[in-house]
């Protein structure tokens, strides 16, 4: 898994955004975030795939 999925404080590092950033636009964004395990414990984590992808699309509409 830690290859394939970053967490949301790695993708906030790599867009140059907060956390809380990340948190609150990505999925408004169009950018998929995928929960492991519940309750209190549970942790959001981004595909590193689709964030490459999502980075590049991005790019192409600005």
């Amino acid at each position: 898994m830690s290859n394939e999925f970053i967490s949301a404080k790695q993708l906030a590092a790599q867009l140059s955004m907060s956390v809380s950033w990340v948190y609150r636009e990505a999925h408004r964004s169009g950018l998929a975030s995928y929960t492991f395990g519940t309750g209190r414990s549970a942790r959001i984590r981004f595909k590193v795939s689709e964030v490459n992808s999502w980075i590049r699309q991005r790019r192409q509409i600005t």
